[in-house]
């Protein structure tokens, strides 16, 4: 889920997953076919200019919560708005830097990370000398508000980067990326902060998971390097709150963590997935037709990785998509329409495709 979207065209991937692209993305990028698969329609612009992604819903439809660095800002602060794009407010502390917004069950609080009680200030950019990296700020913790940006609660103090939250509605559960056991694993907590439990124990990053909506299975993005130079390069990368997103796969299991299997194998940076409602199938982003490039498209799978489809071709970066509770709509992120070089918005689409709520 992220960090900076500055650092990004990928932005929490970056993460493009954090992912990464080997290059910073063109103004805009030359569109193809919108709908190669002919799932979406009537797709709406709602944010116009700045730096604007991860917006997901609230669990009744009404809202959406997102990251933004927009009027004069440095680094992204966490934002609420209506679910037509109208109301647009900020409902973090406008200090440090945030990501990842996520709503609780009651629509009303807002789960998010900051590194606002380390700093008031922006972190520094990362070294670019060291390659295509992002940090994973150690300053980062998870804080709850509301839509009226109240005093944040903080949820996490374990020491380094706490991240990437996201919870599910139906078992009351928070999911997400923490430095807490020295690596960077997939942790869960109650709703208040309580009973946090490692999830993932494999070398190697694992993060921006999803739950079904179930509760009974994750859905994230990660990175295992093998033993000899690529694990001793994360290893060193991490020993300075750093990572390099260049590669990163799906992977699937149950929700306790157990029975995690990998379903895609590009050697790409793919990241971003989410279920559709029905459980049944898995969406996500990827710069699989060209490697280590900008062009970032979202792609659909079955929820056991077979029947990859494509389904947008905007020519640019397009991610962090995620349906609308009842699976009629699809909000997503995208350099699309961008009038200057660092320009992301947020798009919402009619869905088309399978995975809805009948």
């Amino acid at each position: 889920m992220v960090n900076s979207t500055r650092d990004v065209p990928i932005i929490c991937l970056a993460l493009a997953l954090a992912a990464g692209c080997g290059a910073e993305p063109e103004p805009g990028g030359t569109e193809g076919s919108p709908d190669p698969a002919g799932y979406l329609s009537d797709i709406r612009q709602l944010t116009f200019g700045g730096q604007n992604a991860e917006a997901y819903w609230s669990p009744d439809g009404s809202k959406l919560v997102f990251q933004s660095t927009r009027d004069g800002a440095s680094c992204d602060q966490i934002y609420v708005m209506n679910a037509d794009g109208s109301d647009q407010r900020m409902v973090s502390t406008g200090r440090g830097v945030t990501t990842c917004g996520y709503f609780l069950p009651d629509s009303e609080t807002i789960l998010y990370a900051s590194t606002h009680l380390a700093s008031s200030d922006c972190p520094p950019r990362p070294d670019r000398s060291k390659g295509y990296v992002w940090p994973v700020h150690a300053g980062y913790d998870m804080f709850l508000t509301d839509t009226g940006g109240s005093e944040p609660k903080r949820l996490t103090d374990a020491d380094g980067y706490d991240a990437e939250g996201t919870v599910n509605w139906e078992e009351a559960k928070i999911v997400y990326t923490s430095m807490a056991s020295g690596d960077l694993d997939l942790w869960s907590m109650d709703l208040d902060g309580s009973n946090k439990t490692r999830l993932s124990t494999a070398f190697g990053y694992d993060g921006g998971a999803f739950y079904s909506r179930d509760g009974g299975r994750l859905v994230m993005r990660a990175n295992h390097p093998p033993d000899g130079e690529d694990a001793d390069r994360y290893g060193e990368l991490l020993a300075q709150n750093l990572t390099a997103p260049m590669k990163m796969e799906v992977f699937v299991g149950k929700a306790d963590g157990s029975g995690m299997r990998q379903l895609t194998d590009f050697g790409c940076a793919s990241f971003a997935p989410q279920f559709t409602p029905d459980g049944e199938h898995i969406i996500f982003s990827s710069n699989k037709n060209n490697c280590d490039s900008r062009e970032f498209d979202l792609f659909l799978m079955n929820a056991d990785g077979a029947k990859l489809r494509q389904v947008t071709e905007f020519g640019g970066f397009t991610s962090f998509a995620e349906f609308s509770p009842d699976g009629s709509k699809l909000v997503f992120s995208s350099d699309r329409n961008a009038q200057s070089r660092y320009e992301f918005n947020i798009f919402v689409a009619d869905w088309n495709g399978p995975g809805r709520v009948r």
